[in-house]
């Protein structure tokens, strides 16, 4: 009760300071384009982000110079529940930010389709699927998401091992482990699963190099076997991890953000399934490890059958409210927001992978070339296909398994339920 009642004196406050309803008026008192228009996210606030905003907003004043631009930045823990709130009231920004995948699909009934006004955009842009529902797009990417496995080439030359040569299959990729923690006392992997998200991460990134193509094709499009070998065995190294000591100590105890990444960094495992975004990423751990030791490799195969790829979707974007005024003006704030000028900016300064097919990552490291290199063949996440309900539900049921506290059948059982539900 304590929390909603923050979520509710949140959004009054917003409410208060103008940041929800603002419909821009097509005219001014001198004739020309005048207004205001509300955006609400959760990244205009930071520091990385400044110059892409600056640039968005830039790039929206040479066309429309009259319209006031707002833009209100929501704590990310509080900010689908003060979304929800404002869209069962009808009003609320112009345009909002949404994580590609269950949470904005959730939403589009509250969302206008862009498809007559992002139609140019459409071969430049990467990462619409996961901003899209039965046809219609929803929003527009901003960046790319998705769960490279990132490896420490030092430690791997500490083990006498080949840094440019990382293991192709599961056996090797365990015997490569065993080699480096005997050398050097790091650990496989880093794991964070306090939130419950480890999992998630897990079966994106190793799922690629278990499932077979047409399973992997088929879970995409809906026709999950939550019972078949492949699925079953994601979920069994899972379990074989935690019991065998793959990961950090305190799996379950550990936080993903920033607590798992800081255990990669500090040299304390040797492997981490991170992100493309602008965090647990390639430039982030280049900090840390110097941007020449930072590798990536593909999921190893488990199955001969399988054909690991690049994970990836759409990582954020924005969408325009159903009930803005002017549903034009609103999505050329969304052009602007994924223009050129706009994702170098974000790409340069905080290292997320632009959904911009078109801007050149190739001198920024070894590690980004590969990511950028494998995106045409990628694929999208597994966990990016499931309802928010069954990725919270596949949270809590990854910790009772590496607690030892559910078998990973039962577990199953309870995710095919929900995801047929």
């Amino acid at each position: 009760m304590k929390q909603r009642a923050a979520w509710a004196a949140s959004l009054a406050a917003v409410l208060a300071l103008g940041g929800c309803g603002s419909a821009a008026a097509p005219d001014d008192e001198a004739g020309g384009e005048g207004g205001k228009l509300v955006v609400w996210d959760w990244k205009s606030g930071d520091e990385s982000a400044a110059a892409y905003i600056d640039q968005a907003k830039a790039d929206f004043a040479e066309a429309h110079p009259g319209v006031e631009v707002e833009f209100v930045a929501q704590p990310f823990d509080q900010y689908y529940n003060l979304l929800g709130t404002a869209i069962q009231s009808g009003s609320g920004p112009d345009v909002m930010m949404f994580n590609g995948g269950g949470q904005i699909r959730d939403r589009v009934d509250a969302l206008l389709p862009l498809d007559d006004y992002i139609a140019e955009d459409r071969e430049r842009l990467a990462g619409w699927e996961a901003f899209s529902q039965d046809d219609h797009v929803y929003a527009a990417p901003v960046t790319l998401q998705g769960h490279p496995i990132y490896y420490n080439k030092s430690l791997y030359e500490e083990a006498g091992l080949d840094p440019d040569a990382p293991a192709t299959t599961w056996e090797d990729f365990l015997a490569d482990c065993e080699a480096i923690t005997a050398a050097t006392g790091a650990k496989c992997l880093a794991q964070g699963n306090k939130e419950g998200i480890g999992i998630q991460f897990w079966l994106s990134g190793l799922g690629s190099g278990i499932l077979t193509e047409q399973e992997y094709a088929d879970w995409i499009a809906g026709d999950r076997d939550w019972t078949s070998p492949g699925v079953k065995r994601i979920f069994e190294l899972w379990q074989e991890a935690g019991e065998t000591g793959l990961f950090n100590d305190g799996a379950n105890s550990t936080a993903m953000f920033n607590d798992m990444f800081a255990v990669f960094e500090s040299g304390d495992a040797s492997h981490v399934i991170g992100l493309m975004s602008d965090v647990g990423h390639w430039k982030e751990f280049a900090e840390f490890l110097d941007a020449e030791n930072v590798g990536v490799m593909q999921a190893p195969v488990v199955s001969p059958e399988a054909a690991p790829s690049l994970p990836y979707d759409g990582g954020i974007g924005y969408g325009v409210a159903e009930w803005t005024a002017d549903p034009a003006l609103a999505a050329d704030l969304v052009r602007s927001l994924t223009s050129t000028d706009a994702l170098e900016a974000f790409y340069g300064d905080a290292g997320a992978i632009a959904s911009d097919t078109t801007i050149d990552a190739s001198s920024d490291g070894p590690a980004v070339t590969d990511i950028v290199a494998q995106i045409p063949s990628g694929r999208p996440a597994l966990h990016v296909a499931l309802s928010v309900e069954t990725q919270e539900l596949m949270g809590r049921l990854s910790q009772q398994i590496l607690s030892g506290s559910i078998t990973v059948d039962d577990a199953l059982a309870q995710l095919a339920e929900s995801d047929q539900g």
